[in-house]
């Protein structure tokens, strides 16, 4: 689905990823494991095409397509979304149509249930400062979901939600690839990284490990990366 080639990017002096592959397949969880600061989330935008993110070296390949000149619109367009691990705020805009933003035709209600929120509560809310942090980053995975993704990256799904909301979450995970979504799961917490299909570790910015869930984990909690500077990893 997803294929990142030896992809190098560095922001001002500093080298973020240096070398690094990844294989997402199709129709899998695919957790991408590190500690903070590793440069986790600068692949994702990467992978999403943001802006000021685009590699020096290497390519990015989606279904088989080479998409490094591809603009975000572009790629959003061919089924790529991603959400971050700090939700945006909007003034002006209530929850229904950001959700139906990008779906005019969906049902809100049904996916803020999705989510565990009632829409009578969070319909007509506005998203911003009034929301909690869990709240928007509830209700932007609900907006990423009603757009039916071929290739979702997922930034922290759990930044700022309550561990009684962890069930929750992994159940909004495992949507995304129950509705034919391949999923790259950012994330620094072995215990979200377990519920994947398979796992990446990223530490001095290449992928020093994958495999299961459980080996990846196992490795990263044993502090076995031999590539780590105490600047770049501290695992």
């Amino acid at each position: 689905m997803v294929e990142l080639r030896n992809i190098f990017f560095q922001a001002g002096a500093r080298k973020i990823l240096d070398g690094c592959s990844l294989v997402v397949r199709p129709h899998e969880i695919h957790a991408l494991l590190g500690t903070n600061g590793v440069g986790k989330s600068t692949l994702g935008y990467i992978i999403m095409g943001c802006e000021g993110y685009q590699p020096t070296a290497g390519e990015i390949l989606f279904r088989g397509e080479v998409i490094n000149r591809l603009g975000i619109s572009e790629r959003a367009r061919r089924g790529i979304t991603m959400t971050w691990q700090e939700p945006v705020r909007f003034e002006g805009i209530s929850v229904r149509d950001y959700i139906s933003l990008r779906n005019p035709s969906c049902d809100e209600a049904s996916y803020l249930r999705l989510v565990g929120l009632d829409p009578s509560w969070y319909l007509q809310r506005m998203v911003d400062r009034c929301l909690s942090g869990g709240e928007r980053k509830r209700i932007e995975l609900a907006s990423a979901l009603a757009l039916h993704p071929q290739f979702a990256v997922l930034d922290e799904p759990d930044s700022g939600i309550d561990m009684l909301s962890f069930d929750d979450i992994v159940h909004v995970i495992r949507l995304f690839r129950d509705n034919g979504a391949s999923v790259l799961l950012i994330t620094h917490r072995p215990e979200l990284a377990l519920i994947a299909s398979s796992a990446s570790q990223l530490c001095g910015g290449r992928i020093v490990c994958t495999g299961s869930p459980r080996e990846v984990t196992d490795f990263f909690m044993a502090k076995k990366c031999s590539v780590c500077t105490e600047v770049m990893c501290d695992a």
